[in-house]
């Protein structure tokens, strides 16, 4: 069996177990798991309106096993059930609000984050034993020490309210129609600025320490000293044979850089009122949304999964050393 489909059949059961867990958490609530769901509206509803309403939520008295059926069908389907507190908007509606979002700072944040690690890991690594490399590598890892909703109250405080440099939240601006237009596409950067810094901020201290040492075990390569003896330039030693040399056993741990920061995104989404799925997960945990609950954190760790999927994809794509031992093994 090759690499990917080990991790893809490694995945699959990590997903399937997600899906489980995702369906008992609610009937694992003490008493009758539709009473506690519906428990804000107890004075609202009548028990014609409380037995329908479990027959909507898969929450009827047929048996765990028939219940769980139509669960995995219902999302096979696409239909991750109706939102308490929008109803009634289908969660899945609510969700493709938010996705894009999330996706747009997720994948800027990581960017942002992985180039400025790269660039001041390398230079630390060239220049070892420095001023530079005494300082930057330690000022990165304690700005990156700072909790996500921290650092974001702090930047949202500096630039937004005492300086008035950048706008304070949302994605775009209020006075701006969504469209492909220069106007939008320039108001969702300038709103995307200011969330995206603070995610990337907390994770460059790592990409700066991680590319860093691998570098300096690269730095005593016979490869270098030949480039050197040939009379390339400085820079293009550094990056074209060190840095990039030293990039690919990196590239192992973006899948877990990429968890680290969609957790920390969700609390800064939050307090700049971006309207992504930590937004929408916020409002769910307030308003005891537990449809909308249960669809997000499912979503998240779907989205996660796929992510490190593609990550190890990546890695034998770019490692030949990867297929040669997966086909050896096989």
């Amino acid at each position: 069996m090759s690499f990917l489909l080990r991790r893809a059949a490694f995945y699959a059961v990590a997903g399937f177990v997600a899906v489980t867990l995702n369906f008992l958490l609610p009937r694992l609530m003490p008493g009758d798991p539709a009473t506690t769901l519906f428990a804000g509206y107890a004075d609202q509803l009548g028990p014609d309106d409380l037995a329908s309403l479990k027959e909507a939520y898969g929450l009827s008295d047929a048996p765990l096993l028939a219940q769980y059926a139509d669960y995995l069908r219902s999302l096979l389907g696409g239909d991750l059930g109706t939102s308490l507190s929008q109803f009634p908007t289908p969660v899945t509606d609510l969700i493709r609000d938010g996705l894009g979002w999330s996706l747009l700072l997720g994948t800027v944040s990581v960017l942002i984050g992985f180039t400025a690690g790269t660039l001041l890991g390398s230079f630390a690594a060239w220049r070892r034993g420095s001023r530079f490399d005494t300082l930057v590598p330690p000022l990165t890892m304690f700005v990156g020490s700072f909790p996500y909703f921290f650092l974001a109250l702090l930047v949202l405080y500096l630039f937004a309210v005492r300086w008035q440099a950048l706008p304070q939240g949302h994605a775009y601006g209020m006075d701006v129609a969504p469209g492909l237009t220069p106007e939008f596409l320039g108001s969702v950067a300038t709103h995307l600025l200011l969330p995206a810094t603070t995610v990337a901020l907390v994770s460059v201290g790592a990409w700066v320490l991680s590319i860093r040492n691998t570098m300096i075990g690269v730095l005593d390569e016979d490869y270098l000293t030949m480039a050197e003896a040939k009379g390339l330039r400085t820079w293009r030693v550094m990056g074209h044979y060190a840095a990039r040399n030293a990039i690919l056993p990196t590239v192992t741990s973006l899948g877990l850089a990429v968890g680290h920061v969609f957790s920390g995104q969700l609390l800064t989404e939050v307090v700049f009122t971006y309207p992504g799925l930590g937004n929408q997960l916020y409002a769910a945990v307030t308003t005891h949304d537990y449809p909308l609950m249960q669809a997000l954190f499912l979503m998240i760790t779907i989205s996660v999964l796929a992510v490190n999927f593609a990550v190890d994809a990546l890695y034998a794509a770019l490692d030949p050393r990867v297929r040669g031992a997966a086909t050896a093994s096989s």
